[in-house]
């Protein structure tokens, strides 16, 4: 009887359950009903509204809850700088590493067809081979702690660094570059491009006849030794630096050193074939002007980084600055060859513009971060004029340089490390212009008032450089003619290097120009060559 009245006690209380969650079922369905209602009663505008305000309260509960929890330390002042300042000096390399392609292009438009896969070959080995040669043993000669005339640390890149710690905080072997606050990996980035720079001037000079391998060999002792040891001098706080020399971004240390190597290179080398006939300078046209602009073009871009990136840290005030007399020392020296050459030589030669453009932007890498606008267009102005006279000049003297690398990076490298002797502003005279203590520092032009203090430092800087780049590398390309030879052979030479060094042809298959009247095939096919000249003649 017990058993019977649980299970009816138990029936009972599972429909009292039952009923009242039913009931309570009825009375939500009810609600849910008439709120359906009540929204649907609203307008469509309303009825958008209400998932945005959902959202809005749910991110106002989100955020109640964040603030109860303390969020993590972002970077400091100090952090931000060197990561900005670090992108910055990335960005620069970035551009002056592009120049490569500028020059590839400037060198094989400058040159004639025969010869286009060299010049492509060697612009484009040259900066893997400074690559190695200047992490080996270049930054460490011209960047380590050492003495007044070399670096003795550093090599391979080793050595205790704690960059980017600055001035009295840096603890290492690359001293000479504390005053800048960027990894030694982006120092070193930069520093390589520039590296890579001068090996690739000497390039156009010596286009056209010379050996291959003799080329690269003298590419790494260039980057290897040569550059980095005069560079010790300015930039790694050599004897030169000590004395008052300066070169903001590098008329002496890169594009004269450059210049002075391109110059012993064709001196060596001799003329090409067919270039001085009867006593006379016969003009041997470059075969595609096209990319020739083109070239000089990308390097007036990469010249943005090339100058304003030698700040080594994001100041705007200073890159900017520095932009606009780079851009416009440019601009003047493109005009003024356009007009000299028009008057001089009686057309408007394109091949001049191209080299002036390059002359008033060789012109302006020293004093660009020291002199004012208005003297920087005089700084172009004179650049692109001795460019015109330079050209010529080189060849009355014998010195057959097919691009004109050193009337541009040579002559006007010399011209611009005197003009910060003559226009630059003075201590302080730009808010960068100070240490890092503050105190003002820079150059004091002759033409601002600064005497010959600045000037003097300049005219001993050019000689000592170019003294030291002419003996050294004069000593290269000597053992290198005894030992290997540095000429192709007269047959490869009217053949054409393409054919005669690599093998192959920039245009296989394209028609050759054989004279101004008409084509032919290449020289294999018994014509005469792409120059005109019939092979094994003169």
């Amino acid at each position: 009887m017990m058993f019977k009245f649980m299970q009816r006690h138990k029936k009972t209380k599972i429909r009292r359950t039952a009923a009242r969650d039913y009931a309570k079922s009825t009375q939500f369905n009810s609600k849910v009903k008439r709120l359906n209602l009540a929204i649907k009663r609203l307008s469509p505008s309303w009825q958008a509204c209400l998932p945005l305000a959902c959202l809005i309260v749910l991110g106002w509960g989100y955020m109640a809850v964040a603030q109860q929890t303390p969020a993590p330390a972002g970077p400091t002042t100090a952090e931000l700088k060197i990561a900005i300042d670090t992108l910055w000096v990335a960005i620069a390399a970035f551009l002056v590493f592009f120049m490569n392609a500028g020059f590839g292009m400037l060198e094989t438009g400058f040159c004639r067809q025969k010869n286009a896969v060299n010049v492509l070959a060697k612009n484009l080995i040259v900066f893997a081979l400074s690559t190695v040669a200047f992490w080996a043993i270049g930054f460490g000669l011209m960047f380590g702690d050492g003495n007044d005339f070399i670096g003795l640390n550093g090599l391979f890149l080793g050595g205790a660094d704690n960059s980017p710690a600055t001035g009295d905080a840096y603890q290492g072997v690359f001293s000479a570059l504390s005053w800048t606050g960027v990894p030694l990996a982006a120092k070193f980035l930069f520093q390589l491009v520039f590296a890579g720079t001068a090996a690739t001037i000497v390039s156009g000079a010596v286009a056209e006849r010379i050996k291959f391998v003799d080329f690269l060999i003298f590419s790494l002792l260039l980057v290897g030794i040569a550059y980095p040891i005069t560079g010790h001098w300015i930039w790694g706080a050599g004897w030169l630096a000590d004395f008052g020399f300066w070169d903001f971004a590098g008329s002496t240390v890169v594009h004269s050193v450059g210049g002075w190597a391109a110059l012993m290179g064709a001196a060596f080398l001799g003329p090409r074939i067919g270039k001085y006939q009867d006593k006379q300078v016969v003009a041997l046209p470059g075969h595609n002007m096209s990319i020739a602009t083109l070239g000089c073009l990308i390097l007036w871009l990469g010249w943005f980084g090339f100058n304003p990136g030698s700040t080594m840290a994001a100041d705007p005030n200073a890159i900017t600055h520095i932009a606009l007399t780079t851009n416009m020392a440019g601009a003047v020296g493109g005009i003024a060859a356009t007009v000299t050459a028009w008057l001089y030589l009686g057309k408007p030669d394109l091949s001049m513009i191209i080299n002036g453009i390059l002359a008033g932007l060789v012109g302006i890498t020293a004093s660009c971060a020291y002199v004012s606008i208005p003297s920087s267009i005089v700084i172009g102005l004179i650049a692109g004029i001795l460019v015109v006279f330079s050209v010529p000049f080189f060849d009355k003297l014998g010195i057959d340089d097919p691009v004109g690398a050193t009337s541009v990076h040579l002559v006007c490298g010399v011209w611009g490390t005197l003009a910060v002797g003559l226009f630059a502003v003075g201590p302080g005279g730009y808010s960068w212009m100070v240490d890092l203590a503050g105190k003002p520092v820079g150059p004091h032009g002759l033409f601002f008032g600064g005497g010959f203090s600045t000037l003097i430092p300049q005219i001993v800087g050019i000689l000592s450089v170019g003294g030291m780049t002419v003996l050294v590398s004069s000593i290269f390309w000597l053992v290198l003619k005894a030992t290997l030879g540095i000429r192709v052979t007269r047959q490869e030479e009217l053949e054409g290097l393409d054919i005669g060094e690599h093998g192959m042809e920039a245009y296989s298959g394209f028609m050759k120009e054989a004279s101004p009247s008409g084509f032919s095939e290449s020289p294999s096919s018994g014509g005469m060559s792409p120059t005109g000249d019939i092979p094994g003649t003169m």
